[in-house]
Order: C-alpha cells, then structure tokens, then sequence
C-alpha cells in the first residue's frame, strides 16, 4: 500500500468527571488524531501523549511535531507492503513512541481494511470477547470511592484499579478490601514512591491484591527487582516497558511478574506484539492499560486484546464512562458480565463520527 496523505487532528474532548493520579488532575483532554490515506482507503490511530510530560516526555505538542517533520517523510510515497514494516523504518527516530504508534495504528487500520478483515484478525488474535476492569482515580473521601467502586461493580466490572500516591494508600487499599472482600483489586502506583518506601509497600501484602502497579521510578527497572524480593504482591510494571528489550530485562531480573501494554508507551502494534509474544514464551501475564482514549484508541486497544497472552482483564472499558459522547460509533460498550464483544466489522471495527470530530477539532494539518 501507498500511503498519499495524513492529516492531523487536535480535538478537545471534556471526562465527565475529574481523573486523578499521583501526576495530578485531568479534566480536559487533548486528543491528537491521525488519518491516513493509503490506495485511497482512510486509516485511523491516535496518540496517547498527554498534554504535560507528566506520564511521559511525550506531549500532544511534541508528537504532532514528530509526526510533521520526521515520521510523515519516512514514509510519504512510499510503497508499504504491510503496516508491520513501519516500526523498522522508523528505527532512526529515538524514543516518541506515542507519535509512532499514533501513526503505525492508522496504518493496520487501513490495511485490515484492505484486506476486508477486522483488525483482530489481521494482528492475530484468538478472542471474540475480552473481560474488562477499570481504573478509578484519587477519590476526595473513603466513602466517595467506596461508592464509586459499588457503581463499578453493579456495572459488571471484573477488576477494580485504584489509583494510588503517597498518603493516600494503605487507608483507601484497607477500605476496600473491608468492604469487597472477595473482589479483583489492584493499586497503580504511576511511580510514586522510591525503594525507601519498601517498608510501607509492604504493608499492601496484607490486602492480597492481584498486582501492584509501577511502584517505584519510571526508568528503574533495577529497583523494581529490588522492591519484588520483599513483596509477596506481583509487581507489575507499565511505565518502565519501552519495548521487548525492557520486558527481557524486567522479566530475567525478576523486576516484575506481569506487564502492562500499551500501545502509545511501546509504539504501536508491531512492538506490542513483540512484547506480548516475549511473555506468553516466558508465562508473564499481559493487559492493556489506559491513557483516557477517546474512542479510536479504545477500539485498538480492543483489537489488541484479543491476543492470547491477554489473560487479565484491562482497562479497556465502555465509552460513557468518560465521555458524555464519543467519537465513534456505535459506542463501546461493556456487557453486564463486564465484557466487550470484539466487532467484527473491517478495520478497527468502530466507524470515526466525522461530524462529531469536525465540531470538536481546534486545529488540522493536511500533509500530502
């Protein structure tokens, strides 16, 4: 396939309710989308770049500059045999992972299209349905969260992630586990908390959690092999894994006993299988988190769900948890037993609601 144009897109979409971390509150997101145009067949990604490098070095305002100036000429005219080449070519690039996978996803999305198959099949995935959990952030009270997690549970979740930070976790960990004895419960850490707070993390085995997420450094693995030796809950690490090299030495040093893939942290597709295909030789669970998508980055992270090593539910949940609408349809939605039916419609599944998109795009970029 060859690809003729891209066209950025920044839209500005408001979560129904503030989303907090140990980074700090999101209540607007800013959205980078990408469209390409390969043989005359419209593809579709998104970036999960924030909009501070909060999370990541990556901003909405460094992957569109990436995409503009460095990605987009790599590939512009050039004849592609299968989106899986893109993750080679753009080898020179370093890091920007998130603007990668923002265009390397469009890219499957159009030749899954080509190929008159869904995307799932396209990647090689074996699930027609996915077991879902979500992520709740930083409540401003016990209660309120308790509440929040009830609303979650009645909604057929079949894992709740709590968010977690200095000063605020042993007490909201403690009040769950007291009230939902028998539930599916992790805490994500988002790097919080340094191998000095060994002590203190360990105060969470007594609540046996299924893991405890990215407790220590972002960019320290080795502290991690540290922090499991002590901990009885399995560490698994999300903000660490940059690629298949970082999962081997997570998984050889004992730094983790789960990973965490994300499609914009790795760079899309052809990296995360890679990463997934690494831990289902090694028996290392694998999940797909979250960066609060919009609905075109929630339906890749469906379709990459559906390969095999995903044995734990995600975060991939429904549309209308964070969004009054969404840009897709029809929206995502979660099954009352706390599953997503993977849709068997070509490409991503899901059709971009250009209307809703155009009204919601603060600005555009045409590159052909």
């Amino acid at each position: 396939m060859r690809v003729s144009k891209l066209t950025l897109r920044e839209i500005h979409l408001r979560l129904l309710s503030p989303f907090e971390t140990s980074f700090g509150k999101v209540e607007l997101r800013r959205i980078l989308l990408v469209e390409v145009d390969a043989d005359g067949v419209s593809g579709w990604g998104e970036s999960t770049a924030g909009e501070g490098p909060y999370y990541s070095y990556e901003t909405v305002e460094t992957a569109w500059l990436i995409l503009r100036d460095f990605l987009w000429p790599m590939i512009r005219g050039r004849e592609l045999a299968s989106a899986s080449e893109v993750w080679d070519l753009f080898a020179p690039v370093r890091g920007h992972n998130m603007a990668k996978a923002a265009l390397e996803t469009a890219l499957w999305d159009a030749e899954a299209k080509q190929k008159n198959l869904p995307l799932r099949k396209l990647l090689g995935g074996v699930f027609e349905e996915i077991p879902c959990g979500v992520s709740i952030g930083i409540q401003p009270s016990l209660d309120a969260l308790i509440d929040k997690v009830e609303r979650e549970l009645a909604a057929g979740y079949q894992r709740i992630k709590i968010k977690i930070k200095p000063g605020s976790d042993i007490a909201p960990v403690r009040a769950l586990r007291e009230r939902f004895p028998g539930i599916r419960l992790m805490a994500d850490a988002n790097s919080a908390y340094s191998i000095d707070d060994a002590p203190l993390l360990k105060q969470l085995d007594a609540f046996y959690l299924i893991m405890l997420e990215q407790p220590l450094g972002w960019d320290d693995i080795y502290s991690h092999a540290l922090l499991q030796r002590k901990l009885d809950t399995p560490i698994c690490l999300d903000e660490s894994i940059h690629g298949v090299e970082h999962a081997r030495a997570a998984i050889e040093s004992g730094a983790c006993r789960i990973i965490n893939i994300k499609l914009g942290r790795v760079g899309g597709h052809t990296a995360a299988r890679r990463v997934h295909d690494l831990c289902l030789a090694k028996a290392i669970p694998v999940w797909c988190g979250g960066m609060l998508e919009s609905g075109i980055g929630r339906a890749h992270n469906i379709a990459m769900s559906t390969l095999p090593g995903f044995t734990l539910p995600g975060d991939v949940s429904a549309s209308h948890r964070y969004w009054e609408e969404d840009i897709i349809e029809p929206e995502v939605e979660v099954t009352p037993r706390g599953t997503i039916r993977v849709p068997s419609a070509l490409g991503i599944g899901y059709a971009p609601r250009l209307d809703r998109i155009n009204s919601l795009t603060r600005r555009r970029e045409v590159l052909d």
